[in-house]
This record gives C-alpha cells, structure tokens and sequence, in this order.
C-alpha cells in the first residue's frame, strides 16, 4: 500500500493508514479557518478536481467569508467544458485572480511541486489522492494514494459535516470518480469509493453524466476522421495512422481509442504533429503487451514519454526526430520508428482501402 501523509493537527502526523475519522479530518481542516478567511481553492482543472473544489466550496460555506475556484490550465476537453458550462461551475484562471489577497489557500487534488505554478504559492492545506512528494508543509494535509479520486474523500467530508450535496454538486462529483476511477477499473481501486459513487447514484443526474461522456467532438473536427480511415495501414494486427497537423493532440486520443474498439487490432499506435512537436499515443490490450515500455523505447530518447500497460504517449520535438532535411513525418515513418523496437516480424503492410461513399 502506498505510504499516506495526514497532518489534521499540530504535530500530529501519519504517514499509514490512520484511524482518524472522517469528522475527525473535517474539524481538522475546519480549525485552520476564522470567520474573516477570503479562500482561494486552487486546482488543475479535471474533472475530479472541479467536483472536489465544488464539493470543498459547500464545506466551507458560513465558516468563511468567501470562496473562490482558481486553475491555471486551459480547458480545452469538450467534455470538461461541457461539465462546467451545464453546471454552471463558478471557476476562474488563476492569472485572473488577486491571488496574493486571499487570506488562506487550498491546493486540492495536486501537490505543491507538482506545477510550477503551484510551487510558487505557500498553502494552508492540500488534499490530494496522487503519491506524496517531499519538500513542501502545510497546516493541513490529508493526502490517500489508495483512493481512486478526490472527489471520494470530499463525499466522505461533506457527510461527516451531515451536508447533503445538491444534483448538480452530486452529479460533478459522480462523475469526477467516474472519470478518475478509469469506470472502476484503476488498480487501486478502494471499497471507500464504491461507496461513494453508489452514494451519489441516487442523488446525481445520469442523463447529463452521460452527456459529459459523450461530447467529445467539435464538427470541426470531424475532417480528421476521413484523414484516419484514409490513411491506416495494418501490419501483424497493429494500426498505425499519421494524421499530420492538428489542432489539439486530443484528437490523436479519441482515434487512437476509435481505433482501439476495432477487431483485428492488438495494438494501435497515432501520431500527429501539433505546434513543433509530434506526440504519439498507444493503445492495446496490456495483456503480455506494454504500451508505456513501447512508447519510452521507440520515443523516449527525443521527449517525455511513457504511461500504463494499455494505453501511453510520447511527445518529442520535430527537431529531435531523425528525419532528413526537409523529410516529412508520414505513416510509414511512424511505421518504421516502432516496428524497430517491436520483436515480431513485420507482415507486408497492408492499405486499408477507405470507406466507400454512399452514391
């Protein structure tokens, strides 16, 4: 088991599995605030990180003078702004906020080094699911690598306050567990967060979870389909498509998994070129397979990269790439860049004659 950090008063830290309930770490994080506190909440903004600070808001309400949401990152995922536009989620770029004027700072769902950014700011507490870091200190600290998302620890909050979340809080916060619990299929899965979500089925809305789900695409984007289907070409059960520029690597996932519900497919490998760099996502089965070894031995020497058994990236710097004067990044160079870190024979590769039009 992953090694906790909980500090819920002065002196009083636990780096296992504690006994400190649930009210216990409530009034802990509670007595760190007066009546007069301006909050900030600051996180990077995901799913299980908006519902959280949603969720924190509700907690702090009538204990503080104010709140606020504050993120650093863009939202760009059609599915994360969809979430904040039909919540109608009161959050605000960190750059746009009088950061300094806050009496007290919360770092949710992310640690202190985690960002640049965040390394720059002292907080007051941190609570985070992610595997604890060193060199950083606050008042409070409530940090569970076993919990499959924050959004689980702020459930077990909100009902040891006796606080019972609204839809639209609930809703968030069913699906930040959705999202960051992989639909349950994460390792570290805990009971902790099955009973949190089922919690939250009687409460949250369904339908608009599962509109979250399914906005993906902006028709705009649909052009890179066409690219997809017109350019896959299939070798010993592997796909591999190029879809030169893009306007966002997002779209490089969303193929990439398209592509991953295919038969015939063990392994499906995209790239795509976006600003000056080309990122690379895998995706197979992770059975005798491992996507994120694949992608640091055939990447790894030009840019970041790695990931899980079954699905890892790869970002690396045109100019890294050993290309010739001129060369352009094709299929075929994607082809011959991995199949160089891949035991098996290469099979002739095939062309995957486009979809047919309909007269």
């Amino acid at each position: 088991m992953q090694k906790r950090l909980e500090k819920i008063a002065d002196n009083n830290i636990t780096r296992s599995a504690s006994k400190n309930s649930a009210l216990a770490r409530l009034n802990g994080l509670w007595a760190i605030f007066e009546r007069s506190d301006t909050v900030l909440i600051v996180i990077s903004a995901d799913p299980d990180a908006i519902a959280s600070a949603m969720a924190l808001k509700r907690i702090l309400s009538y204990r503080v003078h104010s709140v606020a949401i504050g993120y650093p990152n863009e939202i760009r995922r059609l599915n994360n702004m969809t979430m904040v536009e039909r919540l109608k989620i009161p959050i605000e770029r960190l750059h746009t906020l009088p950061v300094k004027e806050f009496t007290k700072k919360i770092l949710l769902d992310s640690q202190p080094n985690h960002l640049a950014c965040f390394e720059k700011m002292t907080f007051n507490a941190v609570i985070d699911h992610h595997p604890v870091t060193t060199g950083w200190d606050a008042a409070f600290i409530d940090i569970r690598p076993e919990y499959g998302a924050v959004a689980s620890i702020m459930v077990e909050y909100l009902r040891a306050a006796g606080i019972k979340p609204s839809v639209a809080l609930a809703t968030a916060l069913f699906y930040g567990i959705k999202v960051d619990t992989q639909n349950f299929q994460k390792q570290n899965m805990q009971v902790a967060d099955s009973i949190c979500f089922r919690y939250l089925f009687n409460i949250a809305n369904l339908n608009l979870v599962r509109k979250f789900e399914l906005t993906e695409l902006r028709r705009s984007e649909l052009r890179y389909f066409r690219t997809a289907l017109n350019e896959v070409k299939a070798t010993n059960r592997r796909a591999y498509v190029h879809l030169g520029k893009v306007s966002t690597p997002d779209i490089l996932v969303i193929i990439a998994d398209f592509y991953n519900r295919v038969e015939g497919f063990d392994w499906v490998i995209v790239s795509g070129v976006h600003g000056e760099k080309l990122v690379v996502i895998f995706r197979c089965d992770g059975y005798r397979k491992n996507a994120g070894k694949l992608a640091k031995s055939t990447f790894g020497q030009f840019g970041p990269a790695g990931g899980h058994k079954e699905a890892a990236r790869a970002e690396s710097p045109l100019k890294n790439l050993p290309l010739r004067e001129n060369q352009e990044f094709t299929t075929k160079t994607l082809i011959r860049l991995v199949t160089q870190h891949i035991k098996a024979p290469a099979s002739p590769v095939k062309k995957i004659p486009p979809a047919p039009r309909n007269p």
